[in-house]
C-alpha cells in the first residue's frame, strides 16, 4: 500500500493530553509558545534562531498539514485535555515506510516543563507507532549535551545504540557536537 494511502487515526488520548495532527489555525498557539520557550530552544532547535511572525508558524504548520496528509512527516501536537492549552510539539519525523521505521521528536512549551508531559507523550506516541503503523523501529536522536531531552528515551527504555562523534553543528557555538541515537524494535 502506498503510504499516502495508509488511514490511520489522527488523534488519540493519554490521561492527561490530547495528541493530534496539526490543524490551521494552531499558529497562534504555537507561536505563543515559542515565544515563552526561546532561551531554552535556542540550544537545540535551528528553526528557534529564526525571527519568525505568527503568521510563518501558521505558514509552516500548514505545510507540515500536507506532509501530514500525504505521509511525509507525521507532525502531532500535545494539549492539555482538561483545559486544551497548548502544551508543545512532537511527531513522527524521517519516516522510511519499507521498514517502517520512524524518529521522534519534541519540543515543549517552557511553561509546562518539568511535569512529566513530554515522557507521556513520547511513551504514547511510541506505542502509537507500533499498534498502528505495524513500525519495526522507532529513533530518538539528540544531541549528547541535551540532559533534558536524553532523560526521556532512557526513562522510557529506548536502547542507546550509539553516540556519532561530531555529527552535526552546534547551533549557539558552531562547534561539532556529538549525537547520542536510542531505539526501540520490534523483531
Amino acid at each position: 500500500m502506498k503510504p499516502s494511502l495508509k488511514e490511520f487515526p489522527e488523534e488519540f488520548t493519554t490521561e492527561r493530553l490530547l495528541i493530534r495532527k496539526p490543524l490551521p489555525g494552531d499558529g497562534k498557539a504555537v507561536y505563543e509558545a515559542i515565544q515563552a520557550s526561546l532561551n531554552e530552544l535556542k540550544p537545540w532547535m535551528p528553526w528557534a534562531h529564526m525571527n519568525q511572525t505568527e503568521q510563518d508558524v501558521e505558514a509552516n504548520i500548514r505545510n507540515s498539514i500536507a506532509k501530514f496528509i500525504t505521509r511525509e512527516d507525521l507532525r502531532l501536537h500535545l494539549f492539555n485535555k482538561e483545559t486544551g492549552e497548548f502544551i508543545g510539539s512532537s511527531g513522527l519525523h524521517r519516516i522510511n515506510w519499507d521498514i517502517p521505521k520512524f524518529e521522534i521528536g519534541y519540543w515543549i512549551d517552557t511553561r509546562f516543563s518539568g511535569r512529566g508531559y513530554i515522557s507521556e507523550s513520547t511513551d504514547a506516541i511510541t506505542k502509537f507507532a507500533f499498534a498502528e503503523l505495524n513500525a519495526k523501529r522507532v529513533e530518538i536522536r539528540c544531541d549528547s549535551k541535551n540532559i533534558k531531552s536524553r532523560v526521556i528515551p532512557e526513562k522510557l527504555g529506548f536502547t542507546l545504540e550509539g553516540i556519532l562523534k561530531y555529527d552535526s553543528i552546534s547551533v549557539a557555538s558552531k562547534e561539532p557536537r556529538d549525537t547520542c541515537v536510542f531505539a526501540k524494535i520490534i523483531e
